[in-house]
């Protein structure tokens, strides 16, 4: 099994709704999305996916949350955009772009800080 993995940066504010303490009130972050992509076999140049193509779908789905405040985005009206959500978001946005009888993307996590992050992979 061969696995690849991107980095990018989004920044963003939220609060976290029924949650006592300090993260209740409006803060924002600068996340560090990691996105793993896996599969099994190689297409005839060496490669899996191109990193190019993760990095492009990964874009723009960052370009959707960043430098917003995302308890105003439809994604997370009704759920707390907590990094557990977020990186749910995020693997089911690329799924959708990404997902091929060759690869699939196989978890994201997103860290919130460099010390504390959540990760979501499709069961």
């Amino acid at each position: 099994m061969f696995e690849l993995k991107i980095l990018s940066p989004f920044a963003a504010a939220h609060q976290l709704r029924e949650y006592e303490g300090g993260c209740e009130q409006l803060h924002g972050h600068n996340w560090k999305i990691e996105v793993r992509v896996c599969g099994e076999d190689l297409e005839d140049n060496g490669l899996l996916i191109d990193f190019r193509l993760i990095k492009t779908a990964t874009k723009t789905a960052l370009d959707l949350l960043d430098h917003k405040f995302l308890n105003d985005l439809d994604a997370f009206k009704t759920i707390n955009p907590s990094s557990e959500n977020i990186a749910r978001y995020i693997v089911h946005f690329l799924s959708r772009e990404l997902n091929s009888e060759r690869g699939r993307v196989s978890m994201v996590t997103a860290w919130e800080s460099d010390t504390a992050c959540a990760s979501y992979t499709e069961g």
